[in-house]
């Protein structure tokens, strides 16, 4: 096994079981490693994405600047996470979000013209790639339907369960305005979490 992409080759096989060891290794092949220091932007709202992101260590966030002007967290992403604007990349239109690291990462890439033949020369990558856009999609969904039926406190617990490495890394600023909360309240919900 390719020691330096075990964690991705792992990520890989948990997002498709059915692929053999061969298969996964193959798919890993077509992604380069890539470190980026903490507080760099990796793209810039007006760019096109070219590149679709394994990170493996550190923890990203995705933001945009909404109509009154305020720094608003769209995504928090943490280790063994897929990072990709997917419009921008997969319909090649300028993307409507920054990117930006939030401590130092390591990320494995594939670029859009490295995707597109892998599509057409390795059937696996194809199941692979189907595989992660679904989970992306409803990931997104989730996300959207969570604002909806979820509490604040709900949406908190969520979160800290499913990237408890987030809250290390996350400014409290970032996570409130992912969770659409101001930060009097999610201090509140902290206070209250800690008490229990």
């Amino acid at each position: 096994m390719n020691s330096e992409k075990e964690k991705l080759i792992l990520f890989i096989k948990q997002n498709q079981p059915i692929l053999s060891q061969e298969q996964a290794l193959a798919i890993a092949e077509f992604f380069e490693e890539k470190t980026i220091k903490k507080g760099e932007i990796f793209l810039s709202e007006g760019q096109i994405s070219n590149e679709y992101y394994y990170l493996e260590t550190g923890c990203a966030r995705s933001h945009t600047i909404n109509i009154e002007g305020e720094d608003v967290t769209t995504g928090l992403y943490s280790s063994n996470t897929i990072v990709c604007e997917l419009m921008s990349f997969f319909m090649r239109i300028p993307a409507q979000e920054n990117y930006q690291t939030l401590c130092d990462s390591k990320l494995w890439y594939v670029t859009f013209e490295t995707l597109q033949k892998a599509f057409h020369s390795l059937p696996a990558f194809r199941e692979f790639g189907r595989a992660l856009l679904v989970n992306e999609y409803g990931k997104l969904k989730l996300r959207t339907l969570s604002t909806l039926h979820q509490t604040a406190e709900e949406r908190y617990a969520n979160l800290l369960k499913s990237s408890p490495d987030i809250f290390q890394h996350a400014p409290l600023k970032n996570i409130a305005s992912y969770l659409g909360i101001t930060d009097t309240s999610l201090s509140r919900i902290r206070k209250d979490f800690a008490k229990r």
